[in-house]
């Protein structure tokens, strides 16, 4: 069996989007990205949106117009926003494999340095929190596509998550 497991079969289902605010580029953050993003099945495709100038209320709303504008429509829209209870792996892997039963597409979002505006919540079917601290928008991503990689593997049985912590 593959690194994958049987994760090739979701492929077919729906497309899994990242509609983020900022560029990557190349570097450490991009490289981690992709290592993931290799491993899952079906890739994630990413959608960058620019960062936003001026005031913080302008740059919410113009972000958000993008952000919405990038998302399917009827996508189940996951937002990614700052919280305090960020769920266990298993949860997450319990999670993603409810939304892809579901059969439609998978837009995660991730907003800007102002946060994501009101409309961008309002529009997601769930929020996922990476807990209450905050991370760089860029680390956000890696972390993300790692988690998503290991809620497949979990969902598959696959060694790649230990959820026992040593004695």
């Amino acid at each position: 069996m593959s690194a994958c497991g049987d994760l090739t079969r979701t492929a077919t289902l729906a497309e899994w989007r990242l509609v983020a605010v900022g560029k990557i580029g190349s570097g450490p953050e991009s490289e981690l990205f992709e290592r993931y993003n290799e491993r899952l099945r079906p890739k994630i495709s990413v959608i960058e949106i620019a960062d936003g100038k001026g005031a913080a209320a302008e740059i919410k709303r113009r972000e958000a117009d993008a952000i919405l504008a990038a998302v399917p429509e009827g996508a189940l829209a996951v937002a990614l926003d700052l919280g305090p209870v960020a769920p266990r792996s298993e949860v997450l892997a319990a999670r993603l494999s409810t939304w892809i039963e579901t059969g439609k597409p998978l837009a995660f979002i991730i907003g800007g340095a102002e946060g994501l505006d009101a409309r961008v919540i309002k529009r997601a079917n769930h929020v996922l929190s990476l807990g209450p601290l905050t991370w760089p928008h860029m680390l956000v991503r890696v972390m993300l596509v790692e988690q998503l990689y290991r809620a497949r593997m979990i969902a598959t049985g696959h060694p790649y998550h230990r959820s026992g912590r040593p004695d």
